[in-house]
């Protein structure tokens, strides 16, 4: 086998679209597509140091070609079978994966569950609409399969817990898609944050873009139609609902999902794995959460297709006082303020202060040495090796999804949403807390 070398106008609009798909959790009680909680009998190994770790892909679209073509570049990785419920999307990756390595080998999959029953896979990468982060996750938790997922964790905040607590029970590495972590100018601003070279932090400001862009150029294509042969749309809907309740439509499919709520969760939710997960790591809030949120936002029309909001400003309190202010007119990225000054941190290696010579500072005897990383699916397999966590674990990316879940629901209520991020409950408003988790279609369940 050969090798390859590396090479603003605020309105509201009713919460009753919202609440349809993201209403109380019930268990869905009929036979089919059910996954269980119980043990595997796999067991969850230790790779040899000298071993390649075997991976599998789930999701061979946008983002999953992107993530397989890093990870098969890897020495030390051999990615083994591909899954998509897309035909088109199955064939190009068998194609990608059999054309790189120079053979025939790699396997293909329509449905999660025959990939993940395989017993030879160590780590699952998975890219998928949002309303399917959580299950394959899960079963693969429950299989012993250490996991790379996307950004954000979870569809609702009630998924989000569940997969954290299936990894740690299950002893397991995941890695989130929140590559900034792996960036040298994120690390470097968020590491003079957290050892007090702004002074405390007051306030602040994620820009997390706006609008709904056309990423697969289908946004005309919004009539109802009947779907292409090579799509299984049945499966791709999965818990997000029926054919009849949510019928087919080009924009509603591959890239533009996040622009509807039954899939995805808009501009806020498809960023807040990136800067909000900056701004927590530069202020140690990794593992808890605001105590208030509120917000306001801007909506499409009651009957377009792409519900999600379009324009929000938002703000999320913590227990020190301290808030983040999510607003899509502030430019991309994380901007922390404090009582000495700020700092400014976006893509494009680009960094900012008011505080002059501020990233001469001498770092290499700082009290707080932030977790380093220069390759961020390169560390998902050294932590497989070492059994350490990853750069960005589940109970991180949760955190930083919790934020946005949050702002959602206030946006829609049009309330301010008292939170308790300990017990991970609404302390204030029942209505609010039945949108902490959905209804799932077709006899799926969170085990």
């Amino acid at each position: 086998m050969s090798r390859k070398k590396k090479p603003s106008s605020i309105s509201r609009i009713s919460r009753r679209s919202f609440i349809k798909s993201i209403a109380a959790l019930s268990g869905a009680t009929t036979l089919p597509n059910i996954i269980t909680s119980c043990a595997s009998s796999r067991i969850t190994r230790r790779v040899a140091a000298n071993e390649r770790i075997t991976m599998g892909i789930i999701g061979f679209g946008w983002q999953g070609y992107s993530n397989t073509n890093h990870f098969i570049h890897l020495d030390d990785v051999q990615v083994v079978a591909v899954c998509d419920v897309d035909q088109e999307h199955l064939k190009a990756g068998q194609d990608f994966v059999n054309g790189y390595y120079n053979n025939q080998d790699c396997a293909i999959y329509r449905n999660f569950e025959e990939i993940i029953a395989r017993d030879d896979i160590d780590a699952m990468m998975i890219a998928l609409p949002d309303h399917w982060h959580a299950i394959p996750a899960i079963a693969c938790a429950n299989a012993g399969i250490h996991v790379y997922g996307e950004k954000p964790l979870s569809h609702t905040l009630v998924e989000g817990r569940a997969m954290v607590n299936a990894m740690g029970k299950n002893g397991l590495i995941w890695q989130t898609g929140s590559w900034q972590r792996s960036v040298a100018n994120f690390h470097h601003c968020a590491e003079l944050v957290r050892n007090g070279f702004i002074g405390k932090v007051h306030t602040i400001e994620c820009g997390l873009t706006s609008g709904h862009n056309d990423y697969n150029e289908t946004g005309h294509l919004k009539a109802f139609s009947s779907p292409p042969s090579h799509l299984d749309y049945m499966r791709w809907l999965g818990p997000s609902g029926s054919p009849k309740e949510l019928p087919y439509a080009p924009a509603r499919t591959h890239k533009n999902w996040r622009w509807v709520m039954a899939h995805g969760g808009g501009a806020l939710m498809d960023w807040v794995g990136h800067h909000v997960d900056i701004a927590h790591w530069g202020v140690g809030l990794d593992k808890s959460g605001p105590v208030e949120v509120k917000g306001t936002g801007v909506f499409p029309p009651k009957d377009d297709l792409w519900d999600a909001p379009t324009g929000y400003d938002c703000f999320a309190t913590y227990e020190n006082g301290m808030s983040i202010h999510m607003n899509s007119n502030f430019p991309g990225g994380t901007k922390w303020i404090g009582e000495e000054g700020w700092i400014f941190v976006t893509r494009g290696d680009k960094k900012e202060s008011n505080i002059q010579a501020i990233f001469d500072e001498d770092r290499s005897n700082l009290p707080v040495r932030l977790y380093k990383s220069d390759d961020h699916f390169q560390n998902f397999i050294d932590s497989i090796r070492s059994g350490k966590e990853s750069i960005t674990p589940c109970e991180t990316a949760h955190r930083s999804a919790s934020v946005g879940h949050l702002c959602n629901i206030a946006m829609y209520t049009g309330r301010t949403i008292k939170w308790n991020p300990k017990t991970e409950t609404i302390t204030n408003d029942p209505e609010a807390t039945s949108m902490l988790s959905s209804t799932y279609h077709g006899g799926w369940q969170l085990k």
